[in-house]
């Protein structure tokens, strides 16, 4: 990916979405284009319209933290998008992956039978690991039985992004589908600010762009965001409805991997279910995630 490229779409898109009347500027003369005026993000900023146009252009290395919150404070992000716009700026200065440790390989990280016995220790949630290229890692059993769609008879690694866009199943297992598939975006999108040379996102992030229309839409949009915590509910094939609720944990030994862990409310119907889905779990046969038993 073009880092320049990146940060020239990234910062043009939040300038377009602002108003004079959102940073309390006068609305004076005629707008060619949607949006703020480059003159108006740099007076802002305590920019020079010189200076704020270059980086504009993509030219956003060397920017120091002042010059990078003050563009933040000025475009209006949020805490995410301002995360991405430094990410962004220490991509353009060679500091891969937010300054952490250059990634392991995946074989490695889903080899360890610590990470396997974690994930198993929870028994009344969903609990599992996906990477950077939203590949389902890990998983404990009842995760395994939730993302039954998803992974399959097994063999190809499963990946979440690829389920979303290219699965018909998809739309019957997340009932709010479009609002998955912008959160699923938006998360890529975070991700290749913090490592615009992961190859394999750059594969990823093509082939959904050659075969989704959807996906190429939402992709320009250029919104990012964060996992963190929520709410969603999605529709289980085999036990029906399930609102539950979401917890996001870095994996702090396998940089970029994080563990995610769905729980339903005690006492719920959700919660009802989940106990069906983890009965039915134990019935399942040996499946395989990412070359690691699931048993």
């Amino acid at each position: 990916m073009d880092n320049r490229h990146e940060v020239r779409e990234f910062l043009t898109s939040r300038r377009a979405r602002l108003t004079p009347g959102d940073v309390g500027l006068p609305d004076i003369g005629t707008r060619r284009v949607a949006g703020l005026r480059r003159s108006e993000v740099a007076t802002i900023a305590g920019l020079s319209v010189e200076y704020y146009a270059r980086l504009e252009r993509g030219h956003i290395a060397g920017a120091s933290t002042p010059v990078l919150d003050a563009l933040a404070r000025a475009l209006r992000l949020d805490d995410t998008e301002r995360a991405h716009l430094f990410d962004l700026a220490r991509a353009a200065d060679g500091i891969p992956t937010s300054g952490r440790p250059r990634r392991r390989s995946t074989s490695r990280a889903t080899a360890r039978p610590s990470l396997a016995w974690a994930l198993d220790a929870i028994t009344e949630g969903v609990a599992f690991i996906r990477d950077p290229q939203q590949n389902l890692l890990a998983t404990n059993a009842l995760g395994r039985a939730f993302y039954s769609p998803v992974i399959g008879d097994g063999g190809r690694t499963p990946n979440l992004a690829r389920f979303q866009f290219l699965d018909p199943a998809s739309r019957d297992f997340y009932p709010d589908w479009e609002k998955f598939a912008e959160m699923c975006v938006g998360i890529m999108r975070a991700e290749a600010g913090r490592d615009p040379h992961d190859r394999g996102l750059q594969e990823l992030v093509g082939e959904l762009s050659t075969q989704s229309e959807t996906f190429r839409r939402l992709w320009a949009d250029h919104n990012v965001r964060n996992h963190g915590a929520g709410t969603k509910r999605f529709h289980h094939p085999v036990v029906g409805e399930l609102t539950l609720a979401y917890e996001e944990f870095a994996v702090t030994a396998e940089p970029g991997h994080i563990a995610l862990i769905y729980t339903a409310e005690p006492g719920s119907p959700s919660a009802e279910r989940l106990r069906l889905l983890a009965s039915w779990a134990a019935e399942l046969p040996q499946v395989e995630v990412h070359g690691q038993d699931a048993t």
